[in-house]
């Protein structure tokens, strides 16, 4: 696990909060609640607002644009708020705050039920790949091999046959997990096209490779395939299927 340092403990306002650049490419919030300090994503998972430009009352976010909220302790969502903030461990030392970066696999709504072990042994296996902006990363009639972690960027979709194409919806936090037919027995062929919108860092795994640990790990692979089918059945719902 990575230790990455973010700021000085003296940058950040007493009960405050502040956004950081940080070099895992993406903006990170510091907030100060009590003597603890909390990170967390600094991007509203809403829309693409900074966070830090929001209110805090030492115990509870709040975006302005359409007053979302999170606990500040757990990033759990409140009130309005639909979706949770992506959370980052914080440590102190010698007056200067580190992020310590945690593998996408881990907060990954497909793999998070599954067991320290199997997460471990998915990431050995990953490929971490960086595109640029406006990449393919597959299209519609391409083998479907591999399926795909976000690790940090933006990936958009499109589906349909030939020129009859239309938008299936954004990728917009760390963890989500799409290529899916890569896990799905008779399904070999993709039947929508990945973008990238911007610069995008994504773990990649081969399916067949990732179905043998599953396998082997029969407790959590029940777990991760009960929630890929719940996963499937969401986005089909509501996006129009990736």
């Amino acid at each position: 696990m990575a230790r990455i340092p973010i700021c000085k403990a003296a940058d950040i306002p007493s009960q405050g909060m502040k956004s950081f650049d940080s070099p895992l490419g993406i903006k990170v919030l510091i907030a100060q609640s009590g003597d603890t300090y909390y990170g967390y994503q600094g991007i509203c998972p809403h829309q693409d607002v900074c966070l830090d430009e929001g209110f805090f009352d030492g115990a509870t976010l709040t975006c302005h644009q359409h007053l979302w909220q999170w606990d500040i302790t757990t990033g759990a969502a409140v009130g309005l708020a639909e979706a949770p903030l992506e959370r980052f461990v914080i440590e102190q030392e010698a007056g200067q705050l580190f992020v310590l970066q945690s593998s996408a696999l881990k907060v990954s709504e497909l793999f998070r039920d599954a067991s320290d072990a199997v997460i471990a042994r998915l990431d050995a296996l990953a490929r971490r790949e960086v595109h640029d902006s406006l990449a393919t990363l597959y299209d519609i009639g391409d083998p479907a091999d591999d399926v795909y972690v976000l690790e940090t960027g933006r990936v958009e979709f499109a589906i349909g046959r030939e020129d009859r194409t239309m938008p299936a919806g954004f990728m917009l936090r760390k963890g989500e997990v799409f290529g899916w037919a890569a896990l799905l027995e008779d399904h070999p062929r993709r039947i929508a096209k990945a973008a990238c919108v911007e610069q995008s860092t994504l773990l990649r795994l081969n399916g067949a490779e990732v179905l043998k640990v599953l396998a082997e790990e029969p407790a959590s692979g029940y777990l991760v395939m009960r929630q890929l089918s719940t996963l499937i059945t969401k986005h089909l719902r509501t996006r129009g299927g990736k």
